[in-house]
């Protein structure tokens, strides 16, 4: 059809007043011909939306009618104008690119039905059945820069995954650039798509060839959909090109149009299919080279299509020279949302996706593994059946290792390397818990490539089945590595030559198992001497769910815990006290929460301790104290927010408020100030306490204070600097006389750090006490007895 110079479409469209889309519409779809479809797809938009702008662009040029006699009545008054400038036309298109639309559109439609077939669903793991790729796909992002090409040294990883602190790894750093993937393939005609296990290559290859065939992307191309594996074990080993019939044969439903193979031949020549291969490195170690050498032939012979190939990370050495290499990015919170979403609406049940997000955001060890597509439908299918993840973390992460390790390959009959087979599941299982123990108790979450055979070496020397020579070994254990990276991606290529395990989740897990495997009490007192360290937390949690009875490693953990003040002479005081003032009150709770209550309340007014001991997260709490107090415990906690306000010189005169200590007194007075709250204290001593001495020397204090409003807080700011150090004093002493309450303790900051990990190392063990792990109740009643007391006191207790 005739085709006309934008500049002039553009003139004549400004001088009709077309729209910004109508005049995008007219001009592309005039300037070349008649192909609706490829203007539509050159604007990004689809054909239903291009005809709405063009049915604009016919009133505006005042053309009516139906059908395409519109188009062609406006195409030649446009050409009447044009030949008055008098240019010459643009040549019509030639017969032979007529010809090969043609070809595409009627093979286009030969193939929908394979296509459909092969790729519009999806049905993995233990669902019961398929579900449309449609309805669950989520958008996938592409790494133009493979992680594992990097030339970064382990330092450069911990800053770039910000594990300085001991944060999680899982996610891919933000740091790398990502491009959607339909924006990866627009740009580069042949691309192969790396990507771990799990990670998403099939289906977003699956997701190509749909819209391929919907004429949504590349709709002037044939998709062609080609699993390699298929391709290879094909008896008879055809050539790719003879290959290319068949492998819709399968699932075809109509009739193959006359003279299939010269008309494909016809659109492979001129470039018009979207070439898609799946799974290289599924194909066999016999078959390898073969197919290699086919890929390279069929895209060398035919390289004006456009080619995406999919294959996992450290599969094998591949060298194909025409093909840029890209890496799928691990989903991030965004596309996790829209997967969830989109499950739960499929299942008919939008507020499990709510309540499924809620979880997720309050466990960030499962929203690590969440970032792998696999893994993520796992979590869907587990929570699908119990509306929550299971309380024993270590089943979940079991049943995620059995998918990575086994089932993820052997359903879809793919088969690996014969030197990891000579692994058995159990000894892979034992190499990684190695593995994950030797590195995370030496802290190194990233290790060297050279490091890692070594250990690997170490291990297979004592595994039945395996070479015994050296040189073989080393062999071996580089093979071990590479397998353990494509095959189950449970290590990963960081940056060349360093690896990590795909997930910190998982590295703990291991280290969980190999203490557990081991059934070593010098393994146990080891992991016991951890148990002030913030990042051994989950190994403690792991490891006691595995355990078949956790007696033994939570009596050394309480060891180590009554260690930590021990020779501290001041601490030691400290707790002294704590004992007698939960001794001295009359409350329905066991003493280990009444003594982490006092504990709490002693510290609250050092901010610097009161942020970490937040009352949400207390011992006290964890130990079964009730929220609604009892009225010693009520009355102590009010009265020790009252001097902690007092001691807080910066937010006195500005309103009533708990600064992280307690938010319960807000209840009652929200945003009433400080001198309001003591009223309610003293009312509550006389009423509820029946306390009048101490109600009395409360009010004579209160009076002592100024009549607080904003109309004259500089009166009141001018007052406290001349008296509140004084009148402070004077609250204090008034809660050590009659409650033995609100010590000046002048911890130095080593003591104070000491407290910490004291209160953070007694925290950890209630919470594994409150774990799913057996202990014995005479043990578990004797921990709960002598928590947070004196060292002398437990010794005493402990004499027979």
């Amino acid at each position: 059809m005739q085709s006309l110079p934008r500049d002039f479409l553009t003139q004549i469209a400004q001088k009709y007043q077309l729209s910004k889309e109508q005049e995008d519409a007219f001009v592309e779809i005039y300037h070349r011909g008649d192909d609706e479809l490829e203007a539509a797809e050159a604007l990004s938009i689809s054909p239903s939306a291009f005809r709405t702008r063009m049915t604009g662009v016919y009133e505006k040029f005042q053309i009516g009618g139906r059908g395409p006699g519109k188009f062609y009545r406006l195409q030649v008054f446009l050409i009447g104008e044009y030949q008055k400038t008098g240019q010459k036309l643009l040549p019509e298109k030639s017969s032979t690119e007529i010809y090969i639309q043609t070809l595409v559109k009627e093979v286009r439609e030969f193939v929908a039905s394979s296509i459909c077939e092969r790729c519009g669903k999806m049905r993995v793991l233990d669902m019961e059945q398929p579900i449309g790729l449609a309805s669950i796909y989520t958008s996938v992002n592409i790494l133009e820069k493979v992680t594992g090409r990097r030339r970064l040294e382990i330092a450069d990883l911990f800053e770039r995954y910000g594990v300085e602190d001991f944060e999680r790894f899982g996610l891919t750093p933000i740091h790398e650039k990502r491009i959607d993937g339909l924006e990866a393939v627009a740009q580069h005609e042949k691309l192969i798509v790396l990507g771990k296990p799990g990670a998403g290559k099939t289906t977003f290859l699956k997701r190509l060839a749909m819209l391929c065939v919907e004429q949504q992307f590349q709709a002037n191309r044939v998709p062609i959909f080609i699993t390699l594996k298929a391709f290879a074990e094909t008896p008879g080993k055809p050539s790719l090109w003879e290959y290319l019939p068949r492998s819709f044969a399968p699932h075809q439903t109509t009739n193959p149009p006359a003279g299939l193979s010269n008309k494909l031949q016809a659109i492979l020549e001129e470039g018009q299919a979207l070439i898609l291969l799946d799974g290289l490195d599924e194909v066999r170690d016999v078959d390898s080279q073969r197919i290699i050498n086919e890929i390279q032939k069929f895209a060398t012979q035919f390289h004006l299509n456009q080619f995406v190939m999919t294959c996992r990370i450290a599969a094998r050495e591949y060298t194909f020279e025409q093909f840029t290499e890209v890496e799928v990015a691990d989903f991030d919170e965004n596309q996790i949302l829209d997967f969830v979403t989109k499950w739960f609406t499929t299942k008919q049940d939008p507020v499990k996706a709510e309540t499924f997000i809620q979880k997720l955001e309050t466990d960030e060890r499962i929203r690590e593994l969440a970032t792998n597509p696999l893994l993520l439908t796992l979590l869907c299918l587990v929570f699908e059946d119990a509306a929550d993840f299971p309380t024993n973390r270590s089943e979940l992460y079991e049943e995620g290792l059995d998918v990575l390790l086994k089932k993820w390959d052997a359903k879809r009959n793919i088969e690996r390397d014969q030197v990891y087979k000579k692994l058995s599941r159990q000894r892979k299982e034992d190499l990684l818990s190695y593995l994950a123990y030797t590195f995370f108790e030496r802290g190194e979450y990233f290790f060297k490539q050279r490091v890692a055979i070594d250990r690997i070496i170490q291990f297979i020397r004592n595994a039945p089945n395996m070479s015994q020579d050296d040189k073989n070994l080393e062999l071996d254990g580089v093979a071990v590595l590479k397998s353990i990276e494509a095959q189950h991606g449970l290590l990963l290529e960081r940056a060349r030559g360093i690896y990590s395990f795909s997930h910190l989740t998982f590295q703990e897990y291991f280290t969980a198992r190999q203490i557990k495997e081991q059934r070593s009490d010098a393994l146990l007192e080891d992991l016991a001497s951890h148990v002030t360290e913030k990042r051994w937390r989950e190994v403690f949690l792991l490891t006691l769910g595995m355990l078949p009875d956790a007696t033994r490693l939570l009596q050394l953990m309480k060891a180590q815990a009554d260690q930590i003040l021990a020779g501290n002479f001041k601490l030691q005081q400290f707790l002294n006290w704590v004992m007698q003032k939960s001794n001295s009150v009359d409350v329905p709770y066991k003493l280990g929460a009444v003594r982490a209550f006092y504990l709490k309340l002693a510290l609250a007014h050092d901010r610097t301790l009161a942020h970490d001991l937040d009352l949400d997260r207390t011992l006290a709490h964890d130990l079964y104290l009730d929220r609604t107090l009892a009225q010693d415990l009520d009355l102590d906690r009010a009265l020790a927010q009252d001097l902690a306000q007092a001691l807080d010189n910066n937010n006195f005169f500005f309103g009533f408020k708990s600064n992280g200590i307690d938010d319960s007194m807000t209840t009652h007075f929200p945003n009433y100030d400080f001198a309001q709250a003591l009223d309610y204290n003293i009312l509550f001593v006389g009423f509820k306490f029946n306390d009048s001495n101490l109600q009395h020397k409360l009010t004579e204090l209160r009076n002592l204070l100024p009549h607080i409003s904003w109309r004259n807080c500089e009166q009141c700011e001018t007052w406290w600097k001349a008296n509140g150090q004084a009148w402070t004093k004077q609250l204090r002493s008034i809660m050590i006389e009659h409650r033995n309450i609100g010590h000046d303790w002048q911890f130095s900051q080593e003591q104070k750090e000491q407290l910490q990990q004291y209160y953070d190392a007694n925290k950890l063990l209630v919470d594994c006490m409150n774990s799913e792990c057996y202990v014995s109740p005479e043990v578990r009643k004797e921990i709960e007895e002598t928590l947070l007391l004196p060292i002398a006191e437990i010794e005493k207790r402990q004499q027979p």
